[in-house]
């Protein structure tokens, strides 16, 4: 009996995920949960174990090639395997029929194939141009998946683009004609995409009509490598960083504030109980569980750092997700903490290196790469002194931790007297969204930070 190995939904908000390594080859044999092949979407990147044990007869998917969720990947065992799924292609020259029992994933996204084949409705006049009108989401990414060169019909667009422009192309040519940004709607199809209902809806509620298109975005000027020069492809992560970068910059007004903070009684307090610690709980003490406690404190005091934007309103989280960003060989992630407030010193401890040593290792699950309210970076472990870290969408500040060094301090005794002392001491930088929260808020956000800490007054 054959066994079909599908894409997994790697998070409630992902709709696809590029192969990036095959760990088995065709007829070789594969064990039940065993690793089968690596993936990379725009949250984590991850083993997927095989869903049975037997002899891997196909592979449908190649690496490098991006697979929209409950695609089947390859076939494990007999040969008489289920008819492959097509890939979704922008308008198709024939629809492909819907396989039996189709997942509700796939069903949607025929439908908004579906829509793309429709002809063009009729052009009528146009009322005058009106202002533009906001995001109400900041964008997220669209489901579109082509295979290059394989079932593509007139379209050229890459999956990059596709997924960027979250919708098909008669649903970008009405957004063009009418001046409307997609990028900025709330689509209702499959992962935000924005379907041809949601276009037309938008435009007979009031939406834009410009008297010209309007021009895409500039783009970079190509550079040619010069004799000697390595020529490199980005990786998938590598492209998700930087999209996920610069969208970042687009939506959020970034301001940073900086504080120098006294660590010394944090140090002296790890050092007093560094290696009963690790007796007791089997994982080290570093500072970062004693930063992440402070934090906690603070976002329950301040609660609009525990929120999120969307239109013109604010979600004040209820719960405290504390991302932690981990720097990898090939280039970052952010698993999170759920729940951060309910956990102790030992637990966030525990919590933190777990999450650590399962990302180098790609062993993350999933939901521990997303629903992040807040997140904390530690540039310092590599000896900064502080940066102005950006804002993890959609998420409103980051708190970029620098390093912790001894340095000489100016003190005050309790006489009024001036000395100077060496003491531990590291910077500590706030990214904020300035569309939301004030600079006083931030200013006093970080102050209430910096005096929990400073007094060093923990429980072990």
């Amino acid at each position: 009996m054959s066994t079909e190995v599908v894409m997994p939904q790697m998070g409630e908000s992902i709709a696809e995920g590029t192969i990036t390594k095959w760990l088995k080859k065709v007829g070789e044999r594969v064990e039940r949960d065993e690793p089968l092949f690596e993936i990379s979407t725009d949250k984590v990147d991850a083993e997927i174990p095989s869903p049975a044990a037997g002899t891997l007869t196909e592979i449908r998917f190649q690496e490098g090639e991006t697979v929209e969720v409950n695609h089947v990947v390859a076939v494990l065992d007999g040969s008489e395997a289920a008819p492959s799924r097509a890939p979704v292609v922008e308008e198709p020259k024939k629809a492909e029929p819907s396989p039996p029992q189709s997942r509700p994933t796939v069903q949607t996204t025929q439908q908004a194939t579906t829509e793309s084949q429709r002809p063009e409705p009729p052009k009528s006049p146009q009322p005058p141009l009106k202002p533009p009108i906001e995001a109400q989401t900041p964008p997220a990414k669209a489901p579109a998946t082509t295979r290059e060169g394989k079932g593509n019909g007139s379209s050229s667009a890459t999956a990059e683009e596709l997924r960027r422009t979250k919708s098909s192309p008669l649903v970008r040519k009405i957004a063009l004609e009418h001046g409307v940004d997609i990028a900025r709607l709330e689509g209702t199809g499959l992962s935000g995409r924005v379907t041809k209902n949601d276009i037309l809806s938008f435009i007979e509620s009031g939406g834009p009509t410009p008297a010209a298109p309007i021009q895409e975005a500039p783009v970079a000027p190509a550079t040619r490598p010069s004799e000697g020069d390595r020529v490199e492809q980005m990786t998938v992560m590598r492209k998700k960083i930087a999209e996920h970068m610069v969208l970042s910059r687009r939506t959020s007004a970034h301001v940073t504030t900086v504080y120098e903070i006294d660590m010394t009684r944090i140090a002296k307090l790890r050092e007093q109980h560094r290696e009963s610690f690790l007796e007791r709980t089997g994982t080290k003490l570093t500072y970062m569980p004693f930063i992440f406690q402070a934090v906690n404190t603070a976002l329950r005091k301040f609660p609009i750092f525990n929120a999120q934007v969307t239109g013109d309103q604010i979600i004040y989280k209820r719960d405290i997700n504390l991302g932690m960003a981990v720097a990898l060989d090939w280039g970052l992630i952010v698993p999170v903490i759920k729940r951060a407030d309910d956990l102790s010193i030992s637990g966030l401890a525990r919590a933190a290196n777990d999450l650590a040593d399962r990302a180098r290792t790609k062993q993350l699950k999933p939901d521990e790469v997303t629903g992040g309210t807040f997140t904390i970076t530690n540039p310092g472990v590599f000896g900064g002194l502080f940066g102005t870290p950006i804002i993890n969408q959609p998420q409103l500040a980051i708190l970029g931790v620098g390093k912790i060094e001894k340095r000489a301090k100016v003190m005050t005794s309790s006489d009024g007297d001036d000395y100077i002392a060496i003491r531990w001491m590291s910077y500590f930088a706030l990214s904020f969204d300035h569309r939301v929260i004030d600079g006083a808020d931030a200013e006093r956000f970080l102050a209430y930070i910096k005096e929990f800490l400073e007094a060093g007054e923990f429980s072990l």
